[in-house]
């Protein structure tokens, strides 16, 4: 290799804080997730404008069948997982869900039953979206080092959000030429391209095999429930759910608010899901930016505690601002703020935890912990919500007792950080 191409490669290697060997699987890492974020987003838009066409009074039952549903394929992916190779394991996920994505093609071109459509696929999104990027990181947990994954995981985060960056775009685009149905077909041709992505990142992890275990992509056996198991045993996972738990309150809860206000302001579905595309977009846009030029100097400089206490600071404030005034506009700034938060800092911090644990939890316990536990909190949340506006609690009652609620998941994340550094 020239000189030049050398000098090349060493200062890209310095702008992403990555060594000139790790490059190649880097820029594999980013491209495997921008296709599966922009495939993704351009379907999330859709979803939101589904849950308004199945009925905003449907939305706890809606997000109790994605929790049943999670339930339910938590066991299938650790029987999956027992016994199918790595590779053969993410090839039977993203099959299955081009599959479905196909049918639901057809569904929403035949026009039967609409409302029952709109409601399944809300229920499907929102178990393709945990299950999908769960495997994506429970993939690079594993590829990667504790180390590397500090230095790299914000880098790969970027790749998403540059692929749900384009997502709305294309969603917007074709909305304005193609009915929505086609969407579908867009979405399933960058899971195509995952497959392609992935493929090449396992040949690396081959052929490195020298420097690692030789068994690395070799089935996990064990039991199908181990995941349950494992997570339930350990206290550090443990930590890692009551983490999420409260992310996914707070989260349910601004959804449900947001989408309310959403309904009331605007008649259309097409002007509807337009908003939701635009709002996604300007928070993939702030994503994309702090991730690639933020994200790794702020963990490499203060450590992995300050990506995991940006969201509980910055949702102090947010509900602080939602019980003085709940307005759209308020919703919308605090949502696109803690999206940012979640995607740019606290989603690549809460992987590097996963970096010192076995591969079994890697797997299993972390689908567990991204999915059913995750999914349980947005449906816990949604009937408690409904229940405590029966009893006469407003809005701003509910933001007034979710600030101390705060203080908690800061001193969660200072835990976990501490306990990931003493293993």
């Amino acid at each position: 290799m020239a000189e030049a191409d050398h000098r090349i490669l060493a200062r890209w290697g310095d702008f992403f804080g990555a060594k000139r060997e790790e490059l190649v699987p880097l820029a594999w890492a980013f491209a495997y997730f921008f296709c599966l974020l922009c495939g993704y987003s351009i379907l999330r838009p859709v979803r939101d404008e589904m849950a308004i066409e199945g009925g905003l009074t449907n939305l706890p039952w809606m997000m109790t069948g994605t929790f049943l549903t999670m339930l339910a394929a938590t066991p299938l992916f650790g029987w999956l997982s027992a016994r199918c190779s790595r590779y053969r394991l993410f090839l039977t996920v993203y099959i299955f869900f081009i599959t479905n994505l196909l049918a639901f093609y057809v569904l929403m071109t035949s026009h039967l039953s609409p409302e029952w459509v709109a409601r399944g696929f809300f229920v499907w999104l929102s178990v393709f979206n945990l299950f999908v990027v769960s495997v994506f990181w429970s993939f690079m947990d594993d590829l990667f080092t504790p180390e590397q994954g500090a230095r790299l995981f914000g880098v790969i985060a970027a790749g998403g959000s540059s692929g749900a960056l384009i997502g709305p775009l294309l969603t917007t685009g074709l909305t304005f030429v193609f009915p929505v149905a086609v969407l579908m077909l867009a979405s399933a041709a960058f899971l195509v391209l995952c497959l392609g992505c992935m493929s090449r990142l396992e040949r690396w992890a081959r052929e490195r095999s020298e420097h690692h275990p030789p068994h690395l992509g070799d089935p996990l056996r064990g039991s199908f429930l181990a995941g349950v198991r494992l997570t339930f045993s350990s206290p550090y996972l443990l930590g890692i759910c009551g983490y999420l738990v409260i992310l996914t309150t707070t989260a349910t809860f601004l959804y449900f608010e947001q989408t309310r206000l959403v309904a009331e302001y605007l008649d259309q579905p097409e002007a509807r899901t337009r908003l939701f595309s635009g709002v996604d977009f300007v928070t993939n846009m702030l994503t994309w930016m702090t991730q690639l030029f933020i994200t790794n100097r702020v963990i490499r400089r203060f450590g992995l505690v300050a990506g995991l206490l940006f969201l509980p600071a910055i949702s102090v404030v947010g509900f602080l601002s939602i019980a003085l005034w709940p307005t759209l506009a308020v919703y919308v700034a605090f949502s696109v703020l803690r999206r940012v938060g979640e995607y740019a800092l606290s989603k690549p911090s809460r992987e590097v935890l996963f970096t010192v644990v076995s591969r079994e939890e890697k797997y299993k316990a972390k689908n567990f912990i991204d999915t059913a536990i995750s999914r349980g909190g947005d449906a816990s949340t949604a009937w408690l919500i409904t229940g405590v506006k029966a009893f006469g609690a407003t809005t701003a009652h509910i933001a007034w007792a979710l600030v101390p609620l705060m203080f908690v998941w800061a001193w969660l994340a200072h835990v976990l950080a501490r306990r990931k550094e003493q293993m």
